[in-house]
């Protein structure tokens, strides 16, 4: 790779096919959290549903997709609120990120790998969570301040 400034160097990149990530509010204000093993770090965390888009899926398409999987819910209001590029450094994935509003009950199945459970937290337990370092995951971070700032969430 030759960068601007004309060092000639190797660089390797990851390629990733994307990622969504859905910040749910649930119909009472609260937000709809997963509490996920993650074997790469070997705890669970705290984290808003995501999940990698297959083969030509739409990110909309995705969004869709892993809210039914990850928390059996649709929803019928969403606000797409950006993209976040999660290691810049070394991957080319891309983050979209949504609010999904006015959620109702649906058939969604996990994929074999993922081992979590669905919770609900006040918006201001979450902000805690965030800012006492109990919630670690950026995605989840990114999309909680983006949703603030835009007025989403309150």
């Amino acid at each position: 790779h030759t960068f601007l400034n004309g060092l000639v160097t190797s660089h390797i990149t990851l390629t990733h096919p994307g990622a969504v990530l859905i910040l749910p509010v649930a119909n009472d204000g609260k937000l709809v959290m997963i509490h996920q093993y993650r074997p790469s770090i070997d705890r669970w965390i705290y984290e808003f549903p995501a999940g990698t888009m297959e083969l030509n899926e739409s990110p909309d398409v995705c969004a869709k997709r892993e809210l039914a999987e990850e928390v059996q819910l649709a929803a019928s209001e969403w606000h797409k609120i950006g993209e976040s590029l999660p290691a810049p450094g070394f991957c080319d994935e891309t983050q979209y990120l949504y609010v999904a509003k006015q959620v109702s009950d649906c058939e969604g199945e996990l994929d074999d790998d993922e081992v979590l459970e669905v919770v609900h937290f006040p918006v201001d337990e979450v902000a805690r969570m965030i800012a006492n370092n109990d919630i670690q995951d950026s995605k989840t971070i990114v999309a909680f301040c983006r949703a603030q700032l835009l007025g989403l969430i309150r």
